[in-house]
């Protein structure tokens, strides 16, 4: 198995938003805010290697969106996800399979992209995984995440005829057979969030995704005011930091922009960081 991160492009989001009722003057050491209040952000994705399979966590928010569109995100930096992926050696038509955390357009809308008048899938070999749970969700979307979820994401997907759901988890945990990794299930974000969590020389590493988004959000009560179920991602953080530290997990983050990975430790305060370190000093 080979592990490469792959950055799908970088932005900005409203720092009170990110970690809702935390105060400003706490976050602001973490996740310095510029002038209009945003901090940046990163689509950080994972490919997998591993055997014929090309994994891909994740793909960022695509370039299919209007000018106006974009403009609420201040996209900053060089990186896209198609020159990410050919900078890890492969192209777009390697990648067999994309595991979606969830389908905030952040998330997923990199794997479709505009042809013509219509869409059209990136990943034209791969295969497309969600859970029935959080499809059924994403596709009637509740007033507070109607505006994350977009269709010209989701149908064209379904539209290749190679959208499959992972079995349900009887807990918190699931191992999925199909592609050799372990997933923590979260519905304090949005219904049913995938956490991976991959097996690699010996360590494990955990997709942090938006439970754990930034390294300044590793204690418990820093939530983001996105979440749709707050309470909810208090009690999953603190399950999943302790989990985390008595096994030896570490955290792989995919919206910080400057730290890529994190051990943990316990302290008198509660779980926090050990150590930060680059991608390239794991895998």
């Amino acid at each position: 198995m080979n592990l490469y991160p792959v950055n799908a492009g970088n932005f900005k989001l409203d720092g009170g938003a990110m970690f809702g009722a935390v105060p400003k003057t706490i976050w602001n050491k973490t996740n310095p805010a510029d002038q209009n209040n945003l901090i940046d952000i990163s689509a950080r994705c994972l490919l997998i290697e591993d055997g014929k399979r090309l994994v891909l966590i994740d793909s960022g928010m695509g370039n299919k969106q209007s000018e106006k569109f974009f403009s609420y995100y201040s996209l900053w930096g060089d990186d896209t996800l198609e020159r990410s992926i050919n900078n890890a050696g492969f192209s777009l038509e390697d990648v067999t399979d994309v595991f979606f955390t969830h389908l905030h357009f952040d998330h997923c809308g990199g794997a479709i992209k505009r042809s013509g008048a219509g869409f059209e899938p990136v990943f034209k070999n791969a295969t497309y995984w969600t859970n029935k749970k959080h499809w059924n969700w994403a596709m009637s979307p509740n007033k507070r995440e109607v505006a994350s979820f977009l269709k010209e994401n989701l149908l064209p997907i379904e539209e290749t005829g190679r959208l499959r759901f992972l079995s349900e988890a009887d807990g918190p945990f699931s191992y999925t057979n199909e592609l050799g990794f372990e997933v923590f299930y979260a519905d304090g974000h949005t219904e049913k969030q995938m956490l991976p969590i991959i097996s690699y020389n010996g360590q494990k590493i955990a997709f942090a995704g938006d439970l754990i988004p930034t390294a300044g959000h590793i204690p418990v009560p820093y939530v983001m005011g996105y979440d749709v179920r707050p309470l909810t991602t208090l009690k999953e953080k603190d399950f999943f930091l302790n989990y985390a530290v008595e096994n030896n997990v570490f955290l792989f983050l995919e919206h910080d922009s400057v730290n890529e990975v994190v051990s943990l430790k316990k302290t008198d305060k509660g779980v926090r960081i050990n150590e930060i370190l680059k991608c390239e000093d794991v895998f």
